[in-house]
């Protein structure tokens, strides 16, 4: 079937394209309380979607619907802009629905995502982000696939088919996800899988040993006293 635009489709192709949402908070500073927020207000928080390196997602996203706690003001917030984000001051921790949309060439339907708002740390040291006044950041790596997407083209439809937003190779500050962290991950399941494999043999053949055990006691409770070895 064509496309929107009219480009036609690559029959038994699928294009995943990587993206982070998720949520940073912090209390306010005493000393530096921004001034609109209301008295009961503790936290600034920012909810957002973004590249996995904070790159440019835009070539297939085309807007973000927020859909905030219904005591906001404007509580269904839509960003047709990047960056994909909503910045707010509040008190409590709720859910988010966040609605992606993207451009119509990709032949999509908008996505629902949920995320739980973390204004307070947890933890170990929670304690002491609390008393530091750290910056509490809750985030989910996701994907989404456009199955049979539309011919290379000029500009964006370009980028839509291109590798531009495949996972990085290695780690950076700002980004704990790439293949290299997949890798690690794919190897500590191996490891377990060897594990546990492992245990399943050593509890068979003790299995065994105890059916062994048993069979010679049926053995001998079935032979007559007189013959019975002493």
């Amino acid at each position: 079937m064509p496309s929107a635009t009219g480009n036609k489709r690559v029959k038994g192709v699928s294009v995943f394209r990587p993206f982070i949402f998720g949520s940073e908070a912090q209390p306010f500073d005493p000393e530096k309380r921004p001034a609109n927020a209301p008295p009961d207000h503790t936290h600034q928080w920012r909810i957002f979607v973004k590249g996995v390196n904070d790159e440019d997602i835009s070539y297939w996203l085309k807007k973000v619907q927020f859909k905030l706690h219904e005591t906001y003001a404007q509580a269904v917030r839509t960003i047709e802009t990047p960056p994909f984000e909503v910045v707010e001051t509040g008190w409590g921790e709720f859910e988010i629905q966040i609605k992606l949309y993207f451009l119509p060439e990709s032949g999509e339907k908008p996505q629902t995502l949920w995320h739980s708002l973390k204004l307070h740390p947890y933890g170990p040291d929670a304690e002491g982000m609390k008393e530091r006044r750290e910056v509490v950041v809750s985030q989910n790596y996701e994907e989404v696939i456009f199955n049979e997407p539309v011919e290379p083209g000029k500009g964006k439809n370009a980028k839509m088919n291109g590798r531009t937003a495949e996972i990085p190779l290695g780690d950076s500050p700002k980004n704990p996800y790439s293949r290299a962290t997949e890798g690690k991950e794919l190897d500590r399941m191996a490891e377990a899988t060897k594990t546990v494999e492992q245990m399943i043999k050593e509890e068979k053949e003790k299995l065994i040993e105890r059916e062994k055990y048993l069979a010679e006691l049926r053995e001998t409770e079935g032979v007559p006293a007189s013959t019975k070895k002493r």
